[in-house]
């Protein structure tokens, strides 16, 4: 199938077609693609994902147009492995639905489907419609600019041209192994360079989570933004605070469990991004403790990532607002308020404030807090105290948290290294290592000795 030949479309996408064109007052005529060749590009089809290239197969069979779109493709072109497979298509979400048995419909701003071939999920999206139609019922913005609903299906050359970047408007076709690119990103991919595609003011009022996604694919791909698509982030970054928390959130995690959080946190400064997304990155600009703490703890999640391990999302979260609980703890503790409890209120003031910007999950949030509550027992080193703590659910991640704190400068080496030896060490090592009890003894169990002993004597007189 070549691009001057006509899909066979569904009667919803003819008339939202037509009524584009009306609307725009002209009749456009359809922009050709340039089409990629195996020869030229060498991405084979044993390359992508067999959930995805089932899923291209059966809407082809069925006289749908069908490619692997977006990141995928920009991924594999730059020899890196894509997490996940998307699929455009110009079938209706329902007509997908009805070709697949395990699919459903999805979505409330975007419908798309998700089809389930095992353990594997391809989203399957049809293509949307482009700037020129004013379907009210259909796309809705605030007063910003920011796109609150956008349902309106149209044409491939459509759908590539609202996609943000022009190395994520890739089309590939399984089937011929072709690329379609409408928009030069083939080219510049080959430059290492990334553009918006249109208006790179409007396309960031239109969704200001774009500038966030700009950055963290300039740092995680090795890019550099195109200078008039980087222009206008400066000036355009308050409307961030438009954005609902839950997306700035799971933006943010991307970014910082991308591999290269440094380079994006990095860039997020030099862009002026990085303003009130998380107050670390305002204090690590004034705090050099802090800004030291903060990269440590990004270079090793960093590290962990490139070698395949695991991370926590909320160890990292817990670095990121430590020297927030910090600050707070210290001011509390001003007041005369006793240290434990002036932590405990320290946590919960620095949690809350910063679900106004980035919503947390709660059971994030909670992990978080106990890796906090856990840094002052790693101080009490005598009595029993050292084994409840190595029994404690959280211990790893709680002394993983501290040797962070040991290496910035914030807390004693020897502490550290002590704890490093205690859980290693045998019984007999384990009880020389402990340091005397200074801790002061319950009076309660020392009124209840002199009790009995006064008994004992009654008794002997009797």
């Amino acid at each position: 199938m070549r691009p001057n030949e006509l899909y066979p479309l569904t009667a919803p996408l003819m008339i939202t077609r037509f009524i584009g064109r009306v609307f725009s007052g002209r009749i456009f005529k359809a922009k050709q693609p340039r089409i990629v060749p195996f020869s030229i590009h060498g991405v084979a089809r044993e390359w992508i994902s067999p959930c995805a290239l089932k899923v291209t197969q059966m809407l082809q069979r069925h006289e749908f147009a069908a490619f692997v779109v977006g990141g995928a493709v920009r991924d594999v072109l730059l020899g890196r492995e894509p997490k996940d497979f998307d699929i455009a298509t110009d079938a209706t979400p329902e007509e997908v639905r009805a070709l697949f048995r395990r699919s459903r419909i999805i979505g409330r701003r975007f419908r798309l489907v998700h089809v389930m071939c095992g353990a594997d999920t391809v989203e399957v999206s049809t293509f949307r419609g482009g700037q020129a139609i004013e379907d009210v019922e259909a796309r809705l913005s605030d007063e910003h600019g920011r796109i609150l609903r956008d349902n309106v299906f149209g044409t491939q050359e459509q759908d590539a041209t609202r996609r943000d970047f022009t190395l994520n408007a890739l089309f590939y076709d399984p089937t011929s192994q072709e690329i379609w690119d409408y928009h030069g990103g083939v080219d510049d991919l080959r430059k290492r360079r990334l553009r918006m595609i249109g208006n790179p003011e409007q396309r960031y009022r239109e969704d200001p989570v774009r500038m966030l996604r700009a950055v963290r694919l300039a740092a995680s791909r090795g890019l550099e933004i195109e200078p008039r698509s980087r222009k206008p982030i400066h000036s355009l970054a308050r409307l961030l605070a438009n954005v609902p928390p839950s997306r700035l959130f799971d933006e943010m995690l991307k970014l910082l469990l991308s591999g290269h959080a440094v380079e994006c946190i990095t860039k997020l400064r030099k862009e002026g991004l990085h303003h009130g997304l998380l107050p670390l990155l305002d204090v690590i600009l004034e705090q050099p403790l802090g800004e030291r703490f903060v990269m440590l703890a990004l270079k090793t999640t960093d590290e962990r990532i490139r070698a395949d391990k695991p991370v926590s999302p909320s160890f990292l979260f817990a670095a990121l607002l430590w020297h927030e609980v910090l600050a707070a703890w210290k001011n509390i503790e001003s007041g005369n308020v006793p240290a434990i409890p002036a932590l405990y209120q320290a946590m919960e003031q620095v949690v809350q404030a910063q679900a106004e910007q980035l919503a947390i999950p709660r059971r994030f949030s909670a992990d978080m807090k106990e890796i906090w509550a856990l840094q002052p027992r790693f101080l009490q080193r005598g009595g029993h105290r050292p084994y409840r703590l190595l029994q404690h659910l959280r211990f790893r991640a709680a002394y993983d948290f501290l040797l962070l704190r040991c290496e910035s400068g914030e807390v004693d080496v020897a502490v550290g290294e002590w704890w490093t030896r205690f859980q290693r060490a045998g019984e007999a090592e384990r009880a020389e290592m402990l340091l005397q009890d200074g801790a002061p003894k319950k009076r309660r169990r020392r009124r209840k000795r002199k009790k009995r002993d006064e008994g004992e004597d009654v008794k002997a007189e009797g």
